[in-house]
């Protein structure tokens, strides 16, 4: 059996060597894909993002152990070892991209998730711009998963790849690939994703594959020059206050509510949800 430590063995060199190659050629060909200030930045957002995970992370598993016990099926009794894992990988990948476009739709999720896309730069390194709150954001919807009967020790690994493969999506360095852009979330697929481009706003969230994308309408090719972070930057590379930046927002909005709609629609509406006055003004 394969275990996280495995991945870490083999995947940590790999991901390191990428980012040393990156800041040389980046240094050497005058590119400036990394400035000090977005990657101390980026150290704060990760630094909290591993805290909680170190928190939360034996409870959450034994949480999808606990539901395991209730799941519809045994797929480790239904099918071959490779298949358990090409599924399980897939079924990892589904989920991923509903909570990713919920993440980008729903303002509170958008709350914790902006960390990520607070970066003006694109590098390897931004991939671990992750934010405090994300390891408790994505476990509502993950719980699916050993319910329907996924073994979580299996999942725990492949969802561990997965995320080291999305490391990948973030750079500048590496262009457009012919056909596996739309196959696969390669970095010109997610450069669009990170872009602020009015065209680009709200696609490819896909993780793995961007086959997802391209079967719910969210898929867009890179073609002009993309933009990078938000569409109202923050403008600071403190951790705590990107953190609680649209949180902040968010609690302003709400004292001003005249309504228990306005309330829900400043919660749980869209990032740039307005009431009904606001936007015939």
């Amino acid at each position: 059996m394969i275990t996280t430590t495995d991945v870490y063995a083999v995947g940590a060199p790999i991901i390191v060597g990428l980012i040393f190659l990156e800041v040389v050629v980046s240094a050497f060909k005058k590119y400036e894909f990394y400035k000090l200030g977005d990657t101390g930045g980026t150290l704060g957002l990760l630094a909290g993002n591993v805290f909680v995970s170190l928190i939360t992370q034996g409870l959450t598993l034994g949480l999808y152990f606990y539901l395991y016990q209730f799941r519809l099926v045994t797929i480790n009794e239904l099918f071959a070892p490779w298949i358990i894992w090409l599924i399980t990988f897939l079924s990892i990948d589904f989920i991923f991209y509903w909570y990713h476009r919920a993440s980008h739709r729903v303002r509170f999720l958008w709350a914790i998730h902006m960390n990520h896309h607070s970066s003006t730069e694109m590098n390897f390194f931004v991939a671990f711009r992750q934010a405090w709150f994300g390891p408790i954001s994505k476990t509502p919807f993950f719980m699916v998963m050993p319910l329907i009967g996924f073994d979580p020790s299996i999942t725990v690994v492949a969802a561990l790849c997965s995320r080291l493969w999305g490391v990948v999506g973030h750079t500048q360095w590496i262009g457009k690939l012919g056909w596996l852009d739309g196959i696969f979330n390669t970095p010109s697929t997610h450069r669009v994703h990170h872009g602020t481009n009015p065209e680009y706003i709200d696609s490819n969230y896909g993780n793995l594959l961007i086959v997802w994308d391209r079967l719910f309408g969210t898929y867009v090719k890179e073609e002009a020059q993309v933009v990078f972070g938000l569409v109202n930057n923050v403008e600071t590379n403190n951790p705590i206050k990107i953190t609680f930046y649209t949180w902040s927002a968010i609690i302003t909005d709400v004292k001003s509510a005249q309504s228990f709609d306005e309330v829900i629609g400043y919660i749980v509406g869209p990032p740039d949800w307005l009431p009904k006055e606001s936007k015939n003004l």
